[in-house]
């Protein structure tokens, strides 16, 4: 083993080490005694005295400090023993191990449709390879956009309420059957399959550059050995990707899951969230955590294995080519116009409560229509706005100052954390942070930037790392300059711009995480016109004004698609 791979090896363990720590203090994170909590969970009407509370700590056998319980849940974790649940007091494993089997059914079924769905609209971008055209496809990239930007938890309710309130073709909530897994099986894979478009589409024009391409070309190859040849290479590129996104989807189902009411690993952290029982959390963030260490392994091997012939043969990846040109075509003003009108023209309306106007229909006196309480709709969407699009950019920021600080700060390893974090989402990180915190829209910030930032500074040092190999930082070294007179100088002015475009592009991503803990009443609080929370109140009115969720969810889809129809080429 050589030291670059002991080294990414011994942070990887770190890195596990660190978040098993975390998982095994969260009874203490809490603020508040773990006895105390487990009280108010079982017995409500009971108080607090100092015998209740000690015949609890016995019966559970609770120590009196986070550092005890760390080391006391870590031995018992090893061994398979993730405690007893503070609600229900029965075995958490045998809990967690039920609603993992059904979370690995859905997201494995759902990342094989988002790779067959995945490859089936980027198969003529292929062909076009094998049959020496340009690999770029301004459709396909349109699409891409616009499937990434459809908010998941808005594809869990519109599914099951055309498919089976108004046309009654499938079972809305339930997981019994096949015909239980159609619909959301159906909203991850279209939320996914954008993002996994981006990735292909990207893998694919890297391929077709590579000189192999043209020289099996020029010798004669046959157009469709060509197309199978790149089809297999960008396989074996987001392949890695691929496996993360399924472990991803564990953690990040839990809107579907509980929209569709599935017994799987994401609702019952959910709910257990919800009644503070800190074990049932402490032992899913676990199965995570060791979920996102075995994927991400088994991808990178595979990747290795697939890689090999190709790198055998002198298939080698080309230079990476970076043009720093924006197109924004009619797609992206046409976006950037309807956001605007609809926030904007939002902020000059009222949104008063008038009860006789309930569940309007759109008129010239309420463009938008109403709400169940007979609020402007478009006075509600604007006013979000400040809260949804203005955290959003609030948190891109954050993201993007630590995002730099740890990339330029770090010049090697990084992987193990990586692939542990990418299995833990910001979504169910805000399910975990309100089990020890109190749920609100300081914990859905915090638990999108503990996660958020990742990509950002893995760029970063990516790109730190090209500009420390160029000859003017060589230089700057031998004239005695200061690593930190040269980082700020030349090294951040270099790679400032293209992280700052990644940031943007993140941009909707973190609005929907946002969205995404409002809607399951982790994040804004009451009556709040935070986006989420206003979908969530709509939701459930939807058949008497379905103007109500449509409008804040259009605001979702425009946000995302100003973002990706105007990235660099």
């Amino acid at each position: 083993m050589n030291r670059s791979s002991l080294r990414s090896t011994w942070t990887l363990v770190g890195a596990f080490l660190a978040a098993a720590l975390f998982a095994g203090s969260l009874p203490w994170l809490t603020g508040s005694d773990p006895a105390r909590t487990v009280l108010r969970a079982r017995q409500q009407e009971r108080d607090a005295d100092p015998a209740a509370l000690e015949a609890i700590r016995e019966s559970l056998n609770l120590p009196e400090n986070p550092f005890i319980g760390t080391w006391q849940w870590l031995t018992r974790a090893i061994r398979g023993d993730l405690g007893v649940s503070w609600v229900s007091g029965t075995p958490v494993t045998d809990k967690i191990g039920s609603s993992l089997l059904v979370s690995l059914n859905l997201s494995g079924m759902a990342a094989a449709a988002t790779l067959i769905l995945g490859f089936l609209l980027v198969a003529p971008m292929i062909l076009a390879v094998g049959r020496g055209r340009p690999a770029a496809s301004p459709v396909l990239r349109v699409v891409s956009a616009v499937l990434a930007a459809i908010p998941e938890f808005v594809l869990a309710v519109l599914l099951p309420f055309i498919f089976a309130v108004r046309l009654r073709w499938l079972p809305a909530t339930g997981w019994r059957t096949t015909e239980h897994a159609i619909l959301p099986v159906t909203a991850i894979a279209v939320a996914s399959v954008g993002v996994l478009l981006r990735v292909l589409m990207t893998a694919v024009t890297a391929v077709a550059d590579e000189d192999w391409v043209r020289t099996w070309r020029a010798n004669g190859a046959r157009p469709g050995r060509i197309s199978v040849e790149v089809a297999r290479r960008a396989l074996a590129v987001v392949l890695p990707q691929v496996l993360l996104l399924l472990a991803g989807i564990v953690g990040a189902s839990v809107v579907v899951e509980d929209t569709f009411a599935i017994p799987g690993l994401g609702r019952t952290s959910l709910n257990a969230a919800l009644a503070q029982d800190v074990p049932v959390v402490q032992g899913a963030m676990a199965v995570l955590v060791l979920l996102g260490v075995v994927v991400g392994t088994i991808g990178n091997l595979l990747h290795r294995w697939l890689m090999a012939p190709a790198l055998g043969a002198g298939q080698g990846a080309a230079p990476v080519r970076h043009v720093a040109v924006i197109r924004r075509g009619w797609g992206w003003w046409a976006s950037v116009t309807l956001l605007v009108v609809l926030v904007v023209g939002g902020w000059f309306r009222t949104s008063s409560v008038d009860p006789l106007a309930r569940n309007s229909g759109p008129s010239w006196l309420h463009p938008l229509g109403t709400d169940h309480v007979g609020r402007d709709v478009w006075a509600r969407v604007g006013e979000g706005a400040w809260l949804t699009i203005g955290s959003a950019v609030v948190l891109t920021l954050i993201c993007l100052a630590i995002g730099l600080l740890v990339g330029l700060a770090s010049k090697q390893g990084g992987a193990g954390i990586t692939d542990i974090l990418n299995a833990i989402p910001s979504v169910f990180l805000g399910v975990v942070l309100a089990a020890a915190m109190e749920a609100g829209l300081f914990t859905a910030w915090l638990a999108i930037c503990l996660v958020g930032w990742i990509p950002l500074a893995v760029h970063t040092r990516t790109l730190a790392a090209e500009a420390r190999a160029a000859g003017f930082h060589q230089a700057a070294i031998t004239s005695g300059a200061s690593s930190w007179w040269i980082t700020r100088r030349h090294i951040l002015p270099s790679v400032f711009r293209p992280v700052l475009g990644h940031a943007l592009v993140r941009l909707p991503h973190l609005a929907l995480a946002l969205t995404a803990l409002g809607f399951l009443g982790l994040g804004a609080g009451h009556d709040s016109p935070e986006w989420g929370k206003l979908l969530a109140d709509s939701v459930l009115h939807m058949e008497q004004a379905p103007w109500a969720v449509f409008f804040p969810a259009m605001g979702l889809v425009l946000l995302g698609l100003v973002t990706n129809l105007a990235r660099a080429e």
